[in-house]
């Protein structure tokens, strides 16, 4: 059957064919017909991005590692950035730190840990003074 005698759309997937030859060769290797990757060109179109794995002699794994590798390369800047922003945030709080507030309120919490120490020592004083009764256990006796 001659080009000219086939539909037009036909004729379109063909040239999109043309310009992608490893849809060539994975149909020849896997020996499937071109209905299914018809019926995908029709429904997504040609510049759909599963596409790009059959275009120019391009390998799909070799693309999929190009991918990832631009993934964790872009996974890296971030946390790198984010490493960045932590550090300059810390060095922001640091210069911001009044060392003499800082010295004060260490002081005010000494001053209440003593008091707290003070209040202690005196409730063990008083439970010295006042042992508490010891409960002796209640003996049921048979009549």
């Amino acid at each position: 059957m001659s080009d000219t005698n086939l539909h037009p759309s036909i004729q379109e997937f063909r040239q999109f064919v043309q310009q992608h030859p490893k849809l060539i060769q994975e149909v020849r290797q896997n020996q499937t017909g071109w209905q299914p990757y018809y019926e995908k060109w029709v429904l997504l179109g040609e510049e759909d991005p599963s596409w790009q794995a059959y275009k120019n002699g391009q390998n799909a794994n070799a693309e999929r590692e190009t991918t990832a590798e631009a993934e964790a390369e872009q996974t890296e800047k971030e946390s790198e950035e984010t490493g960045k922003e932590m550090f300059n945030k810390v060095m922001g709080m640091a210069n911001q730190l009044d060392l003499q507030k800082l010295q004060g309120h260490i002081h005010h919490l000494n001053g209440a840990l003593e008091n707290i120490k003070q209040l202690i020592g005196q409730y063990q004083g008083v439970k010295q003074q006042f042992p508490s009764k010891k409960k002796t256990p209640t003996f049921f006796h048979k009549d």
